[in-house]
């Protein structure tokens, strides 16, 4: 299958702004103060089961996990038996899990009312202890609205020029003149470059990916520092992935502060230092962010990609009308949201 560059740019560019802005979560509702645990229990908790203790049902989640096989394995044969609501126990966590358009907008339109997101202790370790996810109240506020502007559409307009070079240098070393290749793992080379020379602005280094998947193996591991387990194999990759974050943060810091024009912050990065110069953010913060992002857009990322395209092989109809529509595409649509082709509908849904 033939693609051409300008569709894999913007395929690309939606599916990055589309996985940033929402992620999955784990939620637990929050207790009202003059009702008795009882009642609540009786009331207000899903049919299900909780399993062994502290355990729960995690060894059949990780082994449906392992298998890619979450939905068929887990979840359904769970919603088939309870409802498209169920309680379970996940990683030592009491979870709800919700099945469902209308459940899920009900959901994720009342975070911080209704319900407030969590993550296992596990994602948290690795991902940090100050990233956004691991926040609630104002500070989350604040640190969703420094990403959301970085990332919103007219955000990305200024790194349009950058994503579109490293898309087709990406093309040029990786596929050009093969006649196979491994479209995961090349989907997992790019978003990857795309996040941190484009949304960085910091150069992609021999033997970065692969620490950074080291850690990324860890995020739903059991939180066991056993040694040689995946987890702390996780662990000491994080340091390596700190350590070298650290550096480019205070070096990014150094250059801003010492500027004397001021210059348009048009990266990420550069706007995530800008806040921790005026003291909104710390540090650890911006390091923090910087993983969980990266883990975000390229994990999530390459994986939808790759099933994207092995649709498209499979429904040439749907292939041929998306690049006609590409073809036509003027790149300045991504400004306005009202404004669909059918690559952005494609993607949507």
């Amino acid at each position: 299958m033939v693609l051409e560059p300008n569709f894999v740019l913007s395929w690309v560019f939606l599916c990055i702004a589309a996985t940033i802005s929402s992620t999955l979560f784990f939620f637990r509702k929050k207790h009202h103060r003059f009702i008795s645990k009882k009642i609540q229990k009786k009331k207000r908790l899903p049919p299900g089961e909780m399993g062994l203790p502290w355990i729960g049902e995690t060894m059949d989640f990780y082994k449906a996990q392992r298998s890619n096989r979450v939905f068929e394995g887990f979840v359904n044969p769970r919603i088939i038996k309870h409802g498209n609501i169920f309680k379970t126990r996940i990683m030592g966590s009491p979870t709800i899990v919700v099945n469902g358009a209308e459940a899920n907008r009900l959901i994720l339109s009342n975070e911080f009312s209704l319900v407030v997101s969590s993550w296992p202790s596990s994602s948290v370790q690795l991902m940090g202890m100050n990233c956004i996810m691991a926040k609630q109240g104002e500070k989350h506020r604040v640190l969703r609205g420094i990403v959301a502007n970085s990332l919103s559409y007219i955000g990305l307009e200024s790194l349009i020029p950058k994503l579109c070079d490293t898309v087709k240098i990406h093309l040029q070393t990786e596929w050009r003149g093969k006649e196979e290749i491994s479209l995961y793992r090349s989907a997992k080379v790019l978003t990857f470059t795309v996040v941190f020379e484009c949304l960085y602005g910091i150069k992609v280094e021999i033997g970065m990916l692969e620490v950074f998947e080291r850690v990324l193996e860890g995020v739903f591991a059991l939180p066991v520092e056993f040694p040689c387990s995946k987890f702390a194999r996780a662990k000491k990759a994080r340091l390596e992935v700190e350590t070298f974050l650290v550096g480019k943060v205070r070096e990014k810091r150094r250059e801003m502060e010492e500027e004397e024009a001021e210059k348009p912050n048009t990266t990420l990065f550069s706007r995530l230092v800008e806040e921790l110069i005026k003291g909104v953010i710390t540090e650890e913060e911006v390091v923090d962010n910087m993983v969980l992002l990266v883990f975000a857009a390229h994990d999530t990322t390459s994986y939808a990609m790759s099933m994207t395209f092995k649709m498209l092989a499979q429904h040439p109809t749907c292939r041929e009308t998306l690049l006609q529509g590409n073809n036509q595409l003027n790149i300045r649509i991504f400004s306005s949201y009202q404004q669909k082709s059918y690559t952005q509908l494609s993607v949507f849904s």
